[in-house]
């Protein structure tokens, strides 16, 4: 016969505790079960029962029984583990952290692991460790704008109701330009990409010229209208429209997205679309064009064929844009619109709000 069961008896103090550990959404999963094991063993269960309720195997149900009748609610905890002791305590990580996030290093912006190492005597390894497990990376940097339109709120929810619960019986074309898109060649050979080495390219370049894109992106399907000119001027813009409308269906509603950039609002441009009733222009709020969708279609172009395309002429630059357009509308694929204008609003409102404090943080600093 095996050796009897540890008997467990909870106070009501301990009960709760241990309960509250058992369903507690950030407790660990281990933590849970050891907290069901002992609640389990306090109800009378046996081990064999105990097992197949937590699906654990005898040894576990076990272990937890008897280090909770030897310590109670401690005994759940785990033992230090075996290893050379830690030799920076809390204090030092703290001021650590405290100069990465408050101060810059003599004739720098930023703090590298070389330079923090210096500064508070560790290896920079060690460096990396804590700022790994903080989440710091001083040498990334990212931007940011936020829009000052009086309208911001009114123009979200109206373009982000489009991209939603578009309207029936009705067209949303996302409408911008990519313009001054310079057709580079490299003043040496490209090295292709062969086993063991990247693709290598010089970095200077020789300039032939530019062009610019005009481009519609259809919400519902992905597909895209496209067209280069040499300017970027109203007179091209109005030209684009005419093309837009060839290609569009006669018999529905026109929503164009775009933004406040003046070409779009001249006097042609205006007169063009007070002739047709059919279309209607929603204009984003200034300095967001982030919720242009078509800005997400000039993301792909870039990466994909312009960032690393060698064109000898404003020609060859515009037949590999054609030659992209046409691949893409060959399988047209939607983007994904997934936040509403209630999500967008109440994130900008945080950013805003956090934004508040650490400028009043600075001005009282100084």
């Amino acid at each position: 016969m095996g050796r009897p069961a540890v008997s467990i008896v909870l106070s009501d103090a301990e009960r709760r505790d241990l309960e509250s550990l058992a369903r507690a959404h950030k407790t660990g999963q281990a933590m849970a079960r050891r907290a069901r094991i002992v609640l389990a063993a306090a109800a009378g269960q046996e081990n064999k029962a105990i097992c197949a309720e937590v699906d654990a195997d005898a040894n576990t149900v076990s272990k937890w029984r008897r280090r909770f009748a030897e310590h109670r609610l401690d005994g759940l905890l785990d033992e230090p583990r075996p290893g050379t002791p830690r030799k920076i305590g809390d204090d030092e990580i703290a001021d650590t952290i405290r100069r990465t996030l408050e101060t810059t290093p003599q004739g720098a912006t930023h703090w590298s692991l070389r330079s923090m190492a210096a500064a508070v005597g560790y290896a920079p390894s060690t460096i990396h460790r804590i700022w790994r497990a903080f989440g710091l990376q001083p040498h990334r940097s990212e931007t940011f704008k936020l829009s000052t339109d009086p309208l911001f709120v009114e123009k979200v929810r109206d373009i982000v109701g489009l991209y939603m619960a578009p309207p029936e019986r009705a067209l949303v074309l996302c409408v911008d330009e990519k313009s001054q898109i310079q057709a580079l060649d490299r003043t040496q050979p490209l090295l292709p990409m062969r086993p063991g080495q990247v693709e290598r390219r010089t970095h200077d370049y020789t300039r032939h010229g530019t062009t610019s894109l005009f481009a519609a992106l259809d919400i519902a399907t992905g597909a895209v209208i496209g067209r280069c000119y040499p300017k970027h001027r109203s007179s091209e813009f109005r030209r684009f429209l005419d093309q837009v409308e060839a290609a569009v269906p006669a018999d529905l509603d026109v929503h164009l997205v775009m933004d406040n950039y003046a070409t779009h609002k001249t006097q042609p441009v205006r007169d063009w679309l007070a002739k047709r009733p059919r279309w209607h222009v929603h204009f984003t709020p200034t300095g967001a064009s982030w919720i242009n969708q078509v800005e997400r279609f000039f993301a792909n172009l870039t990466e994909k064929q312009i960032r690393r395309g060698v064109h000898h002429s404003t020609a060859r630059l515009e037949a590999d844009i054609c030659a992209f357009i046409d691949a893409r509308n060959a399988a047209p694929r939607p983007f994904r619109w997934t936040k509403s204008a209630d999500d967008i609003l109440a994130s900008i409102q945080r950013f805003c709000i956090r934004t508040q404090q650490i400028g009043r943080t600075t001005e009282s600093g100084h």
